[in-house]
């Protein structure tokens, strides 16, 4: 049977780690289509997972990552015939299923995406999990009542992968952004993505009063604990705040004041069960109306074999825009 390379983590005396591997395809967990796997990426949360940094992972071993695109190889569902473009993101891949850090990946159909028009498979994973979360919580700001014109929106962990994303998303949307980064040597590369504005995060007071000074039209926050706290009690009347990440700290310190005093809301963002009309609608606006100018200023391609260096330069902080992998 042929086999293809994949990177699969063991737990084993209490320790986390991954290694390349040769695999074969009866070997991956069940799904009705295989696909031929082009591109995955790193997120973060991929990172927390091959490290064992965070306790991600519900079965070991398991082949990593989160999201795939790639050409579909055969399936058992009549929606996907061989030839197929598609991604996947979310659901258990790479979770609890073997995921898209491999040559096949085989998933159940009712997870696949078809991809949209306007995206190379490239382009599909230089956005990723990250850029479908970005655009999400775009999303959910613009029903919530955002529009273009209003003011300006912050981005927090501006020059991560989420953050990166919405910066430029927005950003071609017509926002005025106001990039927040605690990177001072990135202030060019978030401006080249389109921020109207750098906010270095070592020049905020996060102060202490239960309403600051009312500053933000909306805000796409990717870090979480005090920060966004302060992000919403920096928000204007009738703006909102989605929240999309935690590296900040899961812990949230505020009073109602913000929520009755100036309307302010307060969105959650989930990309991992996201309903799938929502999803196919969310790729198809990363495809036009949200997709960046260019994806190249925020997008390093490496190989399967750089996957450990990747994941210890996002979890020391020093990473910037996506790593994609190429499959």
């Amino acid at each position: 049977m042929q086999t293809f390379r994949a990177f699969r983590i063991f737990s084993a005396d209490g320790r986390v780690g991954g290694r390349l591997v040769e695999a074969t395809l009866d070997e991956l967990t069940p799904g009705d289509v295989v696909i031929q796997a082009a591109y995955s990426s790193v997120n973060y949360k991929d990172a927390l997972a091959a490290t064992g940094a965070g306790k991600i992972l519900r079965s070991f071993p398991l082949i990593g990552g989160i999201d795939v695109a790639g050409t579909v190889e055969s399936s058992a569902d009549a929606r996907f015939t061989p030839g197929d473009q598609v991604l996947v993101t979310g659901y258990d891949l790479g979770v609890a299923h073997d995921g898209g850090y491999a040559g096949r990946v085989r998933v159940p159909g009712d997870w696949v995406v078809p991809l949209p028009a306007g995206l190379s498979l490239l382009d599909a994973m230089a956005c990723g999990t990250a850029g479908f979360t970005a655009a999400l919580a775009i999303t959910r700001l613009e029903r919530a009542g955002l529009a273009p014109g209003q003011g300006l929106v912050a981005v927090t962990g501006a020059t991560g992968g989420v953050g990166s994303i919405a910066v430029a998303a927005l950003s071609r949307l017509g926002y005025d952004v106001a990039a927040i980064t605690g990177k001072d040597d990135q202030h060019d590369y978030l401006r080249g993505l389109g921020a109207r504005t750098v906010v270095p995060r070592a020049s905020i007071d996060l102060g202490s009063k239960p309403l600051e000074k009312a500053t933000w039209a909306g805000a796409v926050d990717a870090v979480g604990g005090d920060l966004l706290a302060w992000l919403v009690r920096t928000t204007s009347y009738w703006g909102s705040v989605a929240s999309t990440g935690l590296t900040g700290g899961i812990d949230l310190r505020l009073t109602v004041m913000p929520f009755i005093l100036r309307g302010v809301s307060l969105v959650g963002v989930d990309s991992v069960m996201c309903p799938m009309a929502l999803r196919q609608a969310t790729w198809q606006r990363l495809a036009t109306d949200m997709k960046p100018a260019t994806l190249a200023p925020l997008t390093t391609v490496i190989a399967l074999d750089d996957l450990p260096a990747a994941f210890e330069t996002l979890m020391a902080g020093r990473a910037h825009g996506r790593f994609v992998v190429r499959l």
